[in-house]
């Protein structure tokens, strides 16, 4: 005979946090998340996480929306990849399930993304994004071996000192929320796991 399982909801995260019903988030909030499922048919869990606490949540949002999307010379795509690299050095599952999907929705190549998720020293990119990488991912597993040097090597790669804050900016971001993610056994959207491949 076999037996019959009640599928349960998925976990988000391993500590018991208050997440509060969507009805309670403030109005600015709730509509974010209505955008979030227009635009990518789900609310990422770690939107979901992060809303136990509305300050957290409002911090969350504008520091990832400032380096993510705002204004800088980096391609959505370079951003991307720089979060991937980060996340791959620290083993990150949720954020290589999220920004690996992402990165292949942005590249059109399904290698690009899970080449530099296993190993972005073979991935076919250009001269200056193999130095920014090589930078982003000694940023994250040696910070104390970075130094002028690899600020040189950058700018002789072509990026501009603005364009250097932004790659460090982006790899410190990453290396918090991995570390987010990783203590607290955050887990991505299964929606991510089958998209853009």
């Amino acid at each position: 005979m076999t037996r019959r399982y009640r599928a349960q909801p998925p976990r988000k995260i391993a500590l018991k946090l208050p997440i509060p019903r969507r009805a309670r988030l403030a109005p600015d909030l709730a509509k974010y998340f209505a955008v979030c499922e227009e635009k990518i048919g789900f609310v990422p869990n770690v939107l979901e996480v992060y809303s136990f606490n509305e300050a957290k949540l409002r911090a969350f949002i504008a520091i990832y929306n400032d380096l993510m999307l705002g204004d800088s010379q980096l391609t959505a795509l370079e951003r991307e990849m720089i979060a991937v690299v980060v996340s791959s050095a620290n083993r990150c599952y949720y954020c290589l399930t999220a920004h690996g999907e992402a990165l292949r929705a942005l590249s059109g190549d399904p290698s690009l993304g899970e080449t530099l998720v296993m190993n972005f020293r073979v991935a076919k990119v250009s001269k200056k994004q193999r130095a920014m990488l090589d930078y982003a991912h000694k940023l994250t597993v040696t910070p104390a071996e970075t130094g002028e040097s690899d600020r040189r090597a950058l700018r002789r790669a072509g990026f501009k000192d603005r364009e250097i804050w932004d790659i460090v900016a982006i790899t410190g971001f990453f290396n918090m929320t991995n570390r987010v993610a990783a203590a607290t056994d955050m887990m991505p959207n299964e929606e991510y796991l089958a998209r853009s491949r």
